[in-house]
């Protein structure tokens, strides 16, 4: 992680106020008391609007209190509200010069004002945005203020240490590009210069806008297959086309020495997602943005933290700043009904889908996306009709199809159209042989239907073998075994979902059953109550029955059997009575 924020910060208002002690006498909740605490709700629950308004009327209370300008700071960055954030931060540096969210604030303003001296200034001033950062910041500083010589040089430094090299080739390469050397930049990219090079999809872009600056069309659609093979991703598939048609693509990943900032910033925030705060990777993301306000990558970026914070709105908003006329386009508005379903506003997500797969109507992944989203909403023949369209759109068959295949033979099935179901779950085996999740619906779903049993325990075996720690599979070779007849080996198996799901109430009321199987009455009796007790208003009442699980408590598993018809559970005699 880069220095600037290696302390243990959570970089939310709710941190930096939680330094801030309140003196006994403040009990007015119209004050700086119920800004404080309308604050720290706010960031609990990610709403850096919030946070502005009542983090501001905060400030108003204690002016130079530091740690709620540095809330607000990160409130300000999380909006993308870069301007707004910089009087902020220049009072906190005035207060305390060392601040670093303040100076990276500050740096951002002067990047974006294109103030290279400004630039310099702090960088060689004592601040460290750390690592790699520091000398590609200056580097592409000198590129701003005219010194090409002294970013080569920079780079020509960094090649020689084995950590460095690599990031330092690609910036290089970067660099190059935006002067016109495309050669020397080609040449780089492709390893040629002596440094192999593993290009992230920002990198596989640029490089194929490079080639067809080359007049390398050919070569450029050799590298997205190679490197983004069957991805879905529209961007790709629309700047493949571009380049099937002889077309020569700008080179528009570098037009600016900002622009060259903001892809660092940004690739710094891509590698950060995984482990770091929500709050730093969306700071890194929109100062990438705020310096390319085209880098649609950051954009999709901020958006994605946003849903992963559960922000849905925001991340709506910052969806629908993806312009109509961008290869992101598509990626953007089906991520946007994505965050509008996990809002509750399913009838916006697929009014959003539907819009998108008029204007695009040739395009296979806007149909799928729709089909997930009727199929979520249990719209079975809407799901079915947008998987169909998708499925009639590929030109040829290739192993990223099982999923859709997957996907319409889940409706099939839930439809009540079993035939279909299974044809499209074989095929989507036939696309993607022993794949988990299918072996197991598959598999399940034969077992329930009673048929080809032993076929569905080896498709459950083998889909245990891939994930052994995988609840519902876990339980579905215990039922497997239950169906089989073969109690006792069901009970480690069950027992091992249980202890991975433990308040699902499908697998303990399968526990139930298999505890009853083998004698286990009293533990049976206790595991049906809690399946009872987990069931909720989200639970598929289709796949557990509450009135047949007060049914087994009241009378038995056996004269539950006997009741609905079904096979005698065969006693063992190893069972073990209680």
């Amino acid at each position: 992680m880069p220095r600037l924020f290696q302390t243990a910060r959570t970089l939310g208002v709710a941190s930096f106020l939680a330094l801030t002690a309140l003196p006994i006498s403040a009990q007015s909740t119209d004050g700086f008391t119920g800004a404080y605490l309308a604050a720290r709700s706010a960031d609990a629950n990610a709403d850096f609007e919030a946070l502005v308004e009542y983090g501001t009327r905060a400030l108003a209370e204690r002016p130079d209190n530091a740690g709620i300008m540095e809330g607000l700071l990160v409130a300000h960055l999380g909006l993308g509200q870069i301007d707004q954030a910089v009087p902020v931060a220049r009072r906190l540096v005035e207060m305390s010069e060392g601040n670093e969210l303040g100076q990276i604030v500050l740096l951002g303003d002067a990047m974006g004002r294109e103030d290279w001296a400004a630039v310099e200034d702090t960088m060689n001033g004592g601040f460290s945005v750390g690592g790699l950062m520091d000398p590609l910041i200056l580097a592409w500083t000198a590129i701003g203020d005219g010194r090409m010589s002294r970013a080569l040089e920079i780079f020509e430094e960094l090649s020689q240490d084995d950590v460095a090299k690599q990031v330092s080739a690609f910036q290089k390469a970067q660099a190059l590009a935006y002067v016109g050397d495309y050669e020397g930049a080609a040449a780089i990219l492709s390893g040629e210069a002596g440094v192999e090079l593993a290009l992230n999809r920002s990198g596989v872009i640029a490089y194929a806008q490079i080639l067809s600056q080359l007049e390398r069309n050919d070569d450029a659609i050799a590298l997205l297959d190679a490197q983004l093979p069957n991805t879905g991703d529209e961007e790709i598939a629309m700047l493949r086309a571009e380049l099937e048609s002889g077309a020569t693509v700008e080179f528009d990943s570098v037009k600016s020495p900002k622009d060259g900032l903001s892809a660092l910033f940004y690739n710094v925030a891509e590698v950060l997602a995984n482990d770091a705060s929500p709050s730093l990777v969306l700071i890194y993301a929109r100062l990438s943005q705020f310096l390319d306000p085209e880098n649609v990558s950051a954009t999709l970026l901020c958006a994605a933290v946003f849903e992963d914070m559960q922000n849905h709105e925001l991340a709506v908003q910052t969806y629908d700043q993806i312009a109509p006329d961008s290869r992101a386009y598509v990626q953007a508005m089906m991520g946007k009904a994505s965050a509008l379903r996990r809002s509750d506003q399913a009838e916006a997500g697929i009014e959003t889908l539907t819009t998108l797969a008029d204007r695009y109507p040739d395009l296979a992944p806007v149909h799928v996306a729709l089909g997930d989203a009727y199929r979520y909403e249990e719209a079975w023949p809407e799901a079915i009709a947008a998987y169909d369209r998708a499925i009639s759109l590929y030109p040829e068959e290739v192993a990223a199809q099982w999923a859709v295949y997957f996907a319409r033979g889940i409706v099939n099935e839930r439809g009540g159209r079993w035939d279909d179901a299974e044809r499209d779950f074989r095929k989507a085996l036939e696309l993607e042989p022993d794949q988990p999740s299918v072996l197991n619906y598959l598999g399940y779903s034969l077992v329930e239907k009673r048929e080809n049993l032993d076929e569905a325990l080896g498709m459950i075996e083998k889909a245990v073998d891939q994930r052994p720690n995988e609840g519902y599979i876990v339980d579905s070779l215990g039922w497997v075994y239950y169906r089989l007849g073969r109690y006792e080996e069901a009970v480690p198996q069950m027992e091992k979902a249980v202890s991975l799901m433990p308040v699902d109430p499908v697998v303990n009321d399968h526990l139930g059953d298999v505890y009853w199987a083998v004698g286990r009455t009293r533990e049976a009796e206790f595991q049906w109550s809690r399946a009872l007790s987990f069931i909720t208003d989200e639970t598929n009442l289709e796949e557990v029955k509450p009135d047949r699980i007060r049914r087994k408590l009241e009378v038995g598993l056996d004269k539950v059997l006997e009741e609905e018809g079904g096979d005698p559970i065969l006693r063992q005699e190893s069972a073990a009575a209680n």
